[in-house]
């Protein structure tokens, strides 16, 4: 069975920065576990991780957009165009079995939200989310705080932060892969 790892973050990141060389280690440590990498196909982390993915030999899947004038990055392997952006983060939602969010701005935060909600609202199944570093911290902080009532669920309980791209590859490897 295919597990597919949808990895969220910035589009700015140049190779060489931190949160490039951050995505990089992921999409090669998942990929190195098993795991098909999936993100919106363009630059920055997106890049990073693909290019870090097909590094260790693994599958790369990045949806993008067809009205956008911008073509997947070159270690994507499998493109699905999506016609707009809503549809675009709705498929990387879809495609994912779990989800990585890297620093990154308001987009970031929009996927982050986007699958937070659609847990929240039982439209999509619990499925693990892993925070890498602490930017979101405040976020998280934040929504833990709001009362939970009624159909509404904790869903941070799902949300896991670590600090290294080892520890992303592990604590997925322990909670998505088969135990022999």
């Amino acid at each position: 069975m295919t597990r597919i790892v949808t990895i969220f973050g910035s589009s700015t990141p140049q190779p060489g920065s931190r949160d490039y060389d951050a995505a990089y280690e992921c999409g090669k440590l998942l990929a190195e576990a098993g795991f098909t990498i999936c993100n919106g196909g363009y630059g920055g982390t997106m890049e990073a991780a693909a290019k870090g993915a097909r590094s260790s030999g693994g599958t790369t899947i990045g949806v993008t957009v067809a009205d956008w004038p911008r073509k997947a990055n070159e270690w994507i392997q499998e493109e699905i165009r999506a016609a707009d952006l809503a549809e675009r983060i709705q498929r990387l939602i879809g495609l994912g079995n779990a989800y990585v969010v890297l620093r990154g701005g308001t987009g970031t935060l929009l996927e982050l939200a986007y699958v937070l909600e659609l847990i929240n609202k039982d439209i999509i199944p619990r499925k693990p989310i892993v925070l890498l570093g602490d930017t979101w911290n405040g976020v998280m902080e934040s929504l833990r705080q709001e009362p939970v009532s009624g159909r509404q669920k904790d869903v941070t309980e799902l949300v896991h932060t670590v600090q290294s791209p080892s520890d992303v590859a592990a604590y997925l490897r322990k909670t998505l892969l088969p135990r022999p």
